[in-house]
């Protein structure tokens, strides 16, 4: 069964860069690389991974994409592009010189004051011009977001766009009504997908129990099915939570009653077919 971790970063850590790395994150507060990541993929027995970046910078592409070309279990890299720039679309043709370059994100979207930044006619441009040159778009935003989610899908219905970490529900509270609702719509485009990862950094990072999962995992089960799911583990971030293997056992023990062909969809097929690795 082929499987790919589809969603993980490597960083050279810089405390003002890399600001967002509180006081009580300290355990991530340090470089991460391939040859940190490579013990415990092979360890987990999986066949590769996807870099997705963590820095709004064509700087963090070039870095990403050496990363790539470097290590072959790298299969792809989610980089970044200014969709302000004037130059846009010759910015995303040249890229199109880098195999590699899967698809596009923007880290600071979760965090904009503009909760519906994604809206503006600038952005719903880029995504046109994404859909033009075959990039896949990862949507990293915040459970606040996700109201605003569906007309902006409703305008690009042909871009392959993924949810990263499932919108970021509050597991740790337990609060799931308002978050279910919006993913059950957001799940009705065809062209979504979602990622489960990220999950166990929004429950208690210390105390949290596959019970305290387990009613998301069913919501995004039954809203985006087997085809549209992917695992990613979120690597370092996930340090902060158990790690690695704490992350992978949640999603194990719930995958485990999934038939071979929907766990090899889920385990790596569908991260194959989204980003055309």
């Amino acid at each position: 069964m082929l499987k790919i971790d589809s969603h993980q970063h490597f960083w050279q850590f810089d405390s003002i860069r890399d600001s967002w790395i509180t006081t009580e994150m300290n355990v991530i507060a340090k470089d991460f690389m391939p040859q940190d990541l490579k013990p415990l993929l092979d360890e987990f027995n999986f066949d590769g991974c996807v870099i997705v970046q963590s820095d709004d910078s064509l700087i963090e592409n070039t870095f990403q994409l050496a990363n790539a070309k470097q290590n072959n279990f790298v299969k792809g890299v989610v980089g970044w592009v200014d969709f302000n720039a004037s130059d846009l679309e010759e910015q995303l043709q040249e890229f199109k010189k880098e195999p590699l370059l899967k698809g596009i994100r923007h880290t600071s979207l979760q965090g904009n004051s503009d909760r519906a930044a994604f809206l503006k006619p600038e952005f719903k441009y880029g995504m046109f011009l994404l859909e033009k040159y075959n990039y896949a778009y990862d949507l990293l935003i915040l459970e606040d977001q996700l109201k605003y989610v569906n007309e902006f899908i409703s305008e690009i219905p042909y871009l392959k766009v993924v949810i990263d970490h499932l919108a970021k529900p509050k597991i740790k509270s337990g609060d799931i009504t308002d978050w279910k609702i919006e993913i059950d719509k957001v799940a009705s485009h065809q062209n979504v997908y979602c990622k489960i990862s990220g999950m166990v950094t929004e429950a208690d990072w210390f105390k949290a129990k596959y019970e305290d999962f387990e009613p998301y995992l069913d919501v995004a089960f039954n809203a985006f099915g087997v085809d549209r799911l992917m695992f990613g583990s979120d690597w370092p971030v996930c340090n902060l939570a158990g790690g690695y293997e704490k992350m992978l056992s949640v999603v194990t023990t719930y995958t485990s009653k999934l038939s071979e062909t929907e766990q090899e969809k889920f385990w790596g097929g569908n991260a194959q077919q989204f980003y055309n690795l």
